[in-house]
């Protein structure tokens, strides 16, 4: 039995000069018998250390010892606090994976595998496995190399079936790999179009970080943006681009049928102000305007909330502030837009109603955006559609709808 497990094992049962013994300790040896503790003194000696005395101890570990102490903090709070106070690449890496998801931190990447050696045989490759299960009680992941270099891993059927003198290089199967800093997008793109499993996570050097099972990241993330893409631009997601034209047609016309109906919904507001627009003809210089820049305008606001859905970290019950500062960041943003337009509205035609009827209509147009394209995503997603894929459509209705709305019914009461 090792120093350090001998100390764990006699502080295990002194627990009224745990704390004592272990603050006495070098940084070093605290952090070793530290990890030689059974989960449940780990999880009392985390809440008796003070958050500085944890972070330091953090700090001297890997990163598969630091992932486990972590997850055992259980107040958020206080984990967000250790993770702002440490230093070097266990800060950098934890910091980037609570980008990903806020109940994530270092639990998207598991730490169960085993690095061997292309040179070890079968029977060698079995004892390190034996010794592997006998201390944490899993059977590891098997990732093979040659000089360090990662070449790929072997299943464990080949174990079994294989004489024990049977070289593991002639077993290696290829593996997936990305970097650790991978985006969000792509790593679920690389899953998709590789239909692996799992994927090995790189560190800066080649050196395997951890692996990333499929099954961890789906459910974490949502809908995979592959799919979304084919749905935003209204085609299906089995097209090809040297299909037939009878089959390009017939997975389109009917996205582009509902398109239609929209567009007759905006030209029947247009009907609706024939006598405005037969009167004031300088509007329809307008109209593009106003399109424009409330489709825009909304397209940042979706854009945000498709991601925050994404993500995991808003849904329609915890929306309203979000909701509520879009609307007033799209009031701000009217206003900017509305006064610039207003003012070159008085330079070029020369009035100044004009420009009021249409500055107000800007800033009105952009608070419908920014709603719009806050809202309508997560009412799609609460209606289990997929947002990215439903929400365009009805977002350009409404900006092109209550935009021109919005001109024509300023333009009447103010020029009129």
């Amino acid at each position: 039995m090792s120093h350090e497990k001998e100390l764990a094992r006699t502080l295990t049962y002194r627990k009224e000069e745990r704390m004592d013994l272990l603050r006495a300790m070098p940084l070093s040896e605290r952090s070793a018998v530290f990890e030689e503790f059974s989960p449940y003194v780990q999880q009392a000696v985390i809440k008796e250390l003070k958050d500085h005395e944890l972070v330091d101890m953090l700090d001297n570990m890997d990163m598969r010892h630091a992932e486990g102490v972590l997850a055992r903090v259980q107040e958020v709070k206080r984990r967000a606090r250790i993770v702002r106070r440490l230093k070097g690449e266990i800060k950098e890496k934890t910091e980037y994976f609570l980008r990903f998801h806020p109940q994530a931190t270092l639990s998207l990447i598991n730490f169960n595998y085993l690095f061997l050696s292309s040179t070890l045989t079968i029977g060698e490759a079995a004892d390190i496995i034996d010794e592997h299960y006998d201390e944490t009680g899993k059977y590891p992941e098997l990732l093979v190399h040659e000089d360090g270099v990662l070449i790929g891993e072997v299943q464990f059927s080949a174990l079994v079936r294989e004489r024990n003198r049977s070289l593991l290089k002639r077993y290696v199967k290829p593996v997936t790999t990305i970097p650790y800093h991978t985006e969000v997008p792509k790593i679920i793109e690389t899953i998709v179009s590789s239909k692996a499993k799992k994927l090995v996570v790189l560190d800066r050097d080649e050196s395997v970080l951890g692996l990333m099972y499929a099954d961890t990241v789906r459910p974490l993330f949502g809908n995979l943006p592959a799919e979304s893409l084919y749905d935003f631009a209204g085609v299906d997601d089995s097209e090809r681009p040297f299909d037939s034209v009878s089959t390009k047609v017939h997975n389109r016309y009917r996205w582009l049928i509902l398109n239609l109906a929209t567009c007759f919904m905006a030209g029947f507001v247009v009907l609706l102000f024939q006598e405005t627009l037969d009167a004031l003809t300088i509007l329809s210089i307008y109209i593009p305007i106003v399109a424009g820049m409330g489709g825009n305008a909304a397209t940042q606001s979706f854009a945000i909330m498709v991601r925050g859905i994404t993500l995991g970290t808003i849904s329609l019950q915890t929306a309203a502030p979000a909701i509520l500062r879009e609307l007033f960041a799209g009031a701000i943003n009217g206003v900017i837009i509305g006064s610039i337009v207003a003012l070159i509205s008085l330079v070029w035609n020369g009035s100044a109603l004009l420009g009021l009827a249409v500055g107000l209509t800007l800033v009105c147009a952009h608070m419908v955006a920014a709603v719009a394209g806050t809202a309508v995503p997560l009412i799609m997603k609460q209606l289990g559609k997929d947002p990215a894929a439903t929400s365009t459509i009805f977002i350009t209705t409404v900006t092109d709808v209550l935009g021109l709305l919005f001109l024509f019914g300023f333009a009447t009461i103010i020029l009129l």
